[in-house]
């Protein structure tokens, strides 16, 4: 097993509590995807995000992952079984490929868990055929792991590491307002997709600061 942090580790328990904030968050948030999903989308974002971790939740409380790795295949399943649109192939996909990065690991360090999202999100580029600048979650996702990695390479704790991924990812959502959409339903609507925020990206920055916080409240 690799060395871990000496702030903590990151264990099938911790990823169980960042789903229940995640969950919580996007319950709590799921109108406001919504309503910004409606000028460029089908106005579904929220609705079926949350429909998609409040499965996830509940089969995880179910049946609890014992494994990193594993919780996250597991969240990944049941969004791409139950979250309409691209959003359940998307996040699903990033999750389950992040997941099989971890392995069977009871533990692993926050530089393990970077690289299992990095795999996760350049899947979701892959399958979406999308990059930075085109008005996606990935113009959220980038930033979060660049700044992850560079806390992390600056000695930073776990959770300043994710404190800093989340406020990246942030600022990545909030600077896709004047980006004209190249991906997805959006990229149908041309200058008009101007002008509005990504729900997808909002969504990313809202999993992450959850992720974010759940390592503040371990103090790792």
């Amino acid at each position: 097993m690799n060395a871990l942090p000496s702030d903590g580790p990151i264990d099938a328990a911790f990823l169980r509590r960042w789903l229940e904030a995640a969950t919580t968050a996007v319950d709590r948030e799921a109108k406001h995807l919504s309503d910004l999903d409606s000028p460029i989308g089908d106005a579904d974002h929220g609705t079926n995000l949350r429909r998609g971790f409040l499965a996830a939740r509940t089969a995880v409380e179910q049946q609890a992952p014992e494994t990193p790795g594993a919780v996250l295949v597991a969240v990944g399943r049941h969004l791409i079984s139950t979250v309409g649109g691209a959003s359940g192939p998307l996040y699903g996909s990033l999750l389950r490929r992040a997941g099989k990065e971890l392995g069977e690991e009871d533990q692993v360090s926050a530089a393990q868990l970077r690289d299992g999202l990095r795999a996760g999100v350049d899947a979701v580029a892959q399958l979406g055929g999308a990059a930075p600048g085109d008005k996606t979650m990935l113009d959220a996702l980038y930033p979060a792991l660049d700044a992850l990695t560079g806390a992390l390479d600056a000695g930073g704790s776990t959770a300043d590491a994710l404190a800093a991924a989340a406020s990246a990812a942030d600022e990545g959502a909030r600077a896709t307002i004047p980006l004209r959409a190249r991906k997805g339903r959006a990229s149908y609507l041309g200058e008009r997709s101007v002008g509005h925020q990504d729900p997808g990206a909002t969504s990313s920055a809202l999993l992450l600061t959850a992720l974010a916080d759940t390592a503040k409240e371990a103090a790792i």
